[in-house]
């Protein structure tokens, strides 16, 4: 049995054990199971691996897409530029050598969704958190010729400017606004980034990797005022799809 899984801390919310339980068993994969392995902090993870030999492939979630580099053996392309990891391959030489090679599918799955709500109108946009989500993100849209600029709690050199320093008039500028960070995700539904909505308009595109719940205040309060609001569950999917491909070629 091969045995695929998600990595992480806390897995209350996740989405890919029942993706893939779901597909294995829509496709007649009978060779094949996903767990889940919560780990409260990265150093269990040499642990995990010596404790579970069949594991063939793991996705990463938060809060260790970038923590768990350091215990890789290497990295694709996209995945070392944004220094983020969501996927990992296991790969076993003829001497069962064990390698783990980490990738990024969250760019193919965010690209693949934000591209069809973009125009030309649509030059600059608002990440709001800098976590490792926020990486693949930004690679993305400075790929598709937009200006990232960065909001967090804090100031730091990456960033625009901090929640309560946000205006309405800030927002007059940035017709795209990206949540990357936790806030809002189940069990917290209640919670939502501490911007202006006053200042969104009907031209604001706002966009969401969160998919538990579907909709979050966050998109609520962006449809409130005629915002076209996208959530992060269809993103998830392409790149569960992204990453069985990996895990299989």
């Amino acid at each position: 049995m091969r045995t695929f899984g998600l990595i992480g801390y806390p897995l209350s919310h996740s989405f890919s054990q029942g993706y893939f339980t779901k597909k294995f068993s829509n496709e007649n994969i009978a060779d094949a199971e996903y767990k889940n392995f919560p780990i409260e902090k990265i150093a269990q993870f040499p642990e995990l691996i010596q404790a579970n030999p069949g594991l063939c492939g793991l996705n990463v979630t938060i809060p260790y897409k970038r923590e768990i580099i350091p215990f890789l053996d290497g990295l694709d392309k996209t995945a070392r530029q944004v220094n983020a990891v969501n996927t990992i391959k296991f790969v076993r030489d003829d001497n069962d050598k064990l390698k783990l090679i980490g990738y990024n599918t969250d760019i193919y799955g965010f690209e693949l969704t934000i591209n069809p709500h973009l125009t030309r109108a649509h030059k600059k946009v608002l990440i709001l958190g800098t976590g490792g989500a926020s990486n693949a993100v930004e690679y993305v849209l400075r790929k598709l010729g937009l200006q990232c600029f960065y909001v967090s709690r804090k100031m730091g050199e990456r960033i625009f400017k901090s929640y309560d320093q946000l205006t309405n008039e800030d927002l007059e500028d940035f017709q795209v606004i990206i949540n990357t960070s936790p806030v809002g995700m189940y069990p917290k539904v209640d919670d939502c980034p501490l911007i202006p909505y006053e200042g969104i308009t009907a031209s604001h595109v706002m966009y969401d990797l969160i998919y538990n719940p579907e909709a979050t205040l966050f998109l609520k309060k962006g449809r409130e005022h005629g915002a076209q609001t996208i959530n992060g569950l269809e993103m998830l999917h392409l790149q569960a799809e992204k990453a069985w491909k990996i895990w299989n070629s």
